[in-house]
């Protein structure tokens, strides 16, 4: 009894409001419902694509940093990157650090790959990537490039791990050719001693044979006399 005087109830004030009956109030109501649906279907943004879960993978720690004490500047540029097995190391003002945490920006296709393996020193403070400025040598360097090459000390210093040094060779070389050039000094001072000595022993033999030509002079006058004797 109680459903069926609410639904007459309703009845009444969907024809006293409205002025439709209830059949075409639900209609019309239930029309309006779909286009709106429809209209408000156009303005909803795309629904975002669902993003692929991947377990990431674990990275494998680096390993630790070897010290490789002296080594030649022939030796370093084995550790360019160009072995993944190997550190990446490089040098600055003749000592070697461990950038091997760097990889993406010394390794291999990095903006300066081409600093890895060597001592760059000189291309650092220039701040060049000429074939001709990647070494070592910082002579003739202005005050501000030696600035520029100090604060890059300081970077890699409090951000890389040293684990050796540049063997200088240029201390070896110097004393191999201030003893080749004594050695030849010396040759060349024994030279004029020996030629001496012959020169004595010539003067020698030149003086005695004048003695023995001096010598025989007096004979000689005496046969000559004793001839013309005779023939007179």
């Amino acid at each position: 009894m109680g459903v069926a005087e609410l639904w007459a109830t309703v009845e009444k004030a969907i024809t006293a409001y409205t002025g439709l009956s209830p059949t075409t109030f639900f209609t019309v109501l239930a029309i309006a419902v779909a286009v709106y649906y429809a209209v408000s279907s156009f303005f909803e943004p795309a629904p975002a694509p669902r993003k692929r879960e991947t377990e990431a993978e674990p990275a494998e720690p680096l390993p630790p940093p070897v010290q490789l004490g002296e080594i030649t500047e022939e030796e370093l540029s084995a550790y360019d990157g160009s072995d993944p097995k190997k550190p990446l190391l490089m040098a600055i003002k003749g000592q070697i650090y461990d950038v091997t945490q760097s990889r993406m920006f010394y390794g291999p296709g990095g903006p300066y790959a081409l600093f890895a393996g060597k001592d760059a020193s000189r291309a650092l403070a220039k701040m060049s990537f000429e074939q001709k400025d990647l070494t070592g040598d910082i002579s003739g360097l202005g005050p501000f490039e030696l600035d520029a090459l100090q604060d890059w000390e300081y970077k890699f210093m409090s951000k890389y791990v040293k684990v050796g040094s540049i063997k200088k060779t240029e201390a070896a070389s110097d004393n191999t050719s201030t003893i080749t050039e004594a050695e030849n000094q010396t040759s060349e001072s024994s030279i004029p001693s020996d030629h001496a000595k012959d020169d004595s022993v010539n003067s020698a033999d030149l003086n005695a044979a004048e003695g023995k030509t001096t010598e025989t002079k007096p004979e000689e006058l005496e046969e000559a006399d004793q001839a013309e004797e005779k023939k007179e």
